[in-house]
């Protein structure tokens, strides 16, 4: 290998060259700026050292692989320039080890072999620059200059893109709080007119948030994945809201309705489906209240779906509106106990009830029930149909 010693160390031409522009120009960062240099002919890097340092770079010289491996676990470089043929190692693998470990550090390649195969495997490999032996004290000042300007633009890039990932991710949670909070106003509505149905209708009072309850407990039970248990819950609160428009002469009549009354009545589900379904986010609870009347053997109204063209939601709802039916008083009897309520709900499986879900109420014990009954009725706090964490405890498996 040839190297001209006498321009890589000698003094500069007359006049300014580059490399004095150079010293001016970026004084203070060619200061921080670290090099190693790796060469196992040590007049070699001791020339180039010596060449960087006068310029204001801080160097290391390494003898080879070994003792460049050992200066990069040691200290943080900013720039490496390596041989690539050396006795104790190929450059070529010093680089890929540099690209694994230290991704942001570019790396120059120096070499006596004139073959243009070589400096483009060094490039693919990663390398940012090539420089030829023999070459001058201005080659390689200009090669370090544009390779430290590489990794400036490397670092601004990386920073920028951190930089706008976490203003991204701050975006992101702002939106995600937004959401939810217009959600919990969404919900707050909700839950005043559910306060508004009860005032119309005095004789179910506390009936829509105890079903609700009773419903996410179960479908909790039924293994019912969380991002529809706010469907299933908002379906539950929401299921008699098209009683609002039906006449408080029907609505409140203390005996029994007429059939043509009872048809009247029935419309409620349509009313409500109607109320809610051209809000997008209710879409799916407005199929479940206007299927809540539906019968798994197609006995109820108002499309005598069957089975499981039933929402789930509505086929839950169902069991949780009969057990609070059952358990509450009326006008015309007095409230029957949580057992009788099992019984009957047991007694209508695969008529009015979904069978799979009666088997998993049957396995939920009363305490539950009464447990949540009792929340209900006697909390003083607001009480939220769709905060879920809060609105029911876990049923035992």
């Amino acid at each position: 290998m040839t190297l001209n010693l006498a321009e890589l160390g000698g003094p500069s031409k007359a006049g300014k060259s580059p490399a004095d522009e150079r010293e001016h120009e970026g004084k203070v960062a060619r200061r921080r700026a670290f090099i190693l240099v790796v060469d196992d002919e040590p007049h070699v890097r001791s020339m180039i050292g010596a060449t960087l340092e006068r310029q204001g770079y801080g160097v290391q010289l390494a003898a080879g692989n070994s003792e460049a491996s050992v200066a990069l676990e040691r200290h943080a470089f900013d720039l490496v320039l390596t041989e690539i043929l050396m006795r104790d190692g190929n450059g070529l693998a010093l680089l890929e080890r540099i690209r694994e470990q230290h991704p942001q550090l570019p790396v120059v390649m120096v070499t006596a072999v004139h073959d243009i195969s070589v400096a483009i495997d060094a490039m693919r490999r990663g390398a940012c620059d090539y420089l030829l032996k023999p070459f001058d004290r201005e080659q390689l000042l200009n090669t370090v200059h544009r390779a430290l300007g590489h990794r400036h633009v490397m670092q601004e890039t990386h920073k920028y893109r951190q930089s706008l990932e976490q203003a991204v991710e701050a975006r992101t949670e702002m939106l995600r709080q937004a959401m939810e909070d217009l959600e919990r106003s969404y919900d707050v509505t909700l839950e005043a007119l559910g306060d508004a149905l009860d005032l119309k209708d005095s004789e179910t009072e506390g009936h829509s948030k105890r079903v609700t309850a009773y419903s996410i407990a179960l479908a909790r039970a039924l293994g019912i994945a969380a991002a529809e248990l706010k469907t299933i819950a908002r379906g539950a609160f929401l299921h008699d809201i098209g009683k609002m428009a039906i006449p408080d002469e029907i609505l409140r009549k203390p005996g029994k309705l007429t059939p043509e009354e009872q048809d009247v009545m029935r419309e409620h589900c349509a009313r409500g489906y109607s109320m809610l379904r051209k809000i997008p986010y209710l879409s799916e609870v407005a199929e479940i209240v206007f299927t809540h009347q539906e019968h798994h053997d197609g006995s109820g109204y108002p499309s005598e779906l069957r089975g499981n063209q039933i929402p789930i939601g509505a086929r839950i709802f169902a069991v949780a509106d009969a057990l609070d039916a059952i358990t509450s008083d009326r006008p015309y009897r007095e409230a029957r106990s949580f057992n009788e309520a099992r019984d009957e709900i047991a007694r209508c499986s695969g008529t009015q009830f979904d069978p799979q879900i009666v088997d998993t109420f049957l396995k939920i014990p009363n305490e539950l029930w009464f447990e949540l009954r009792e929340e209900i009725t006697g909390q003083n706090k607001r009480f939220l149909s769709f905060e879920i964490d809060q609105s029911s405890p876990e049923p035992p498996h």
